[in-house]
């Protein structure tokens, strides 16, 4: 603790990095007080089990996944402070670029280990250094958005007519980021992720949250391709009268392997494309989740996908939505 105290308190520039409970409501208001006390910068790893996110929750940000985007976004930090997280790493080895996404001559301190009180770690820390409270930052909260569908304009859509306290699971994949961006300033909610490399958790990642919480919407952000690797938990859904809401990002293909491939410099050719793609022939989610026992519409419009969210948010049991993007 002390030693956390003197650095943040020495003014020189530092990131502190947040995960587990540190990232609950409670540790994001502490944390919200040592950084407006300190300068320090406030990250949370890209990759999280889960988030208090929304309106009366303090926001965080999430170190990007590109490791030049984090470089350029944390050049000049001398120290890095783990609260319940290890240091950030790149998501795959890449040719002639670092392995750390934070400067390589940072100090790395360790406040809490993942398996401490994170909450109480940050407590006492803010205790140590006197931070007052804060004033919770809120900006407004996204206006419908209207004419033809895109990735921004269906972020801010959801974000305006989401329920309050809903889970979000977060399975978007190189889509996530508007989404994350718009929801900043929607309802509270809990974001939930997931923190390996495999695809394909998302839908039965909501399949079991919607059994543990089943009062509250759960809203399900997924790539056409991930949610290829269990489709069944729709199934599980009908079966199970589960509220969840699945939005399939259907852009027809595995955009984040086209993503890995220019990471480590290569281009693709005919046969890339062919094992990338989702078509030949095209995936009909309507009517896979129709055959499913769920009930499911495509949203060529943000008019349209303003509709279909108010029928499903108001609907009980499962709905999923096809959104065309490129």
């Amino acid at each position: 603790i002390r030693d956390a105290a003197r650095t943040v308190a020495s003014r020189e520039p530092a990131l502190l990095l947040l995960n587990g409970d540190a990232v609950s409501k409670e540790g994001l208001r502490l944390a919200h007080r040592i950084a407006a006390k300190t300068g320090a910068h406030l990250a949370a790893p890209t990759f999280n089990t889960k988030l208090a996110r929304g309106r009366g929750r303090y926001p965080l940000e999430r170190i990007p996944y590109i490791v030049d985007l984090a470089l350029a976004k944390y050049a000049g930090i001398k120290h890095l402070i783990l609260v319940g997280a290890g240091e950030p790493v790149t998501f795959f080895a890449y040719p002639r670029k670092p392995s750390f996404s934070t400067p390589s001559d940072a100090k790395v301190h360790m406040l809490a280990r993942p398996e401490d009180d994170l909450v109480d770690a940050l407590a006492r820390l803010a205790d140590e250094l006197n931070c007052p409270d804060v004033v919770l930052p809120e900006g407004p909260r996204p206006a419908l958005a209207q004419g033809r569908m895109t990735v921004e304009g269906a972020a801010a859509t959801l974000s305006a007519l989401m329920p309050t306290h809903a889970i979000v699971v977060d399975e978007g994949i190189t889509l996530r980021d508007p989404f994350f961006n718009a929801t900043a300033n929607g309802p509270p909610h809990d974001w939930l992720g997931n923190i390996g490399g495999a695809i394909g958790g998302g839908l039965p990642l909501a399949t079991g949250a919607a059994i543990a919480e089943p009062t509250r919407r759960v809203i399900t952000l997924t790539g056409d391709g991930s949610a290829m690797y269990a489709v069944q938990a729709l199934w599980t859904q009908a079966r199970e009268q589960l509220d969840v809401t699945t939005i399939i990002l259907s852009n027809r293909k595995y955009a984040v392997l086209y993503r890995e491939l220019e990471g480590v410099g290569a281009q693709p050719g005919p046969t890339v494309k062919d094992l990338f793609g989702l078509d030949r022939p095209n995936l009909d989610w309507v009517a896979m989740s129709k055959s499913m026992g769920v009930e499911a519409a495509r949203a060529d419009t943000l008019e349209r996908l303003a509709d279909l969210l108010r029928k499903s948010f108001s609907t009980p049991g499962p709905f999923l939505i096809e959104l065309p993007l490129e």
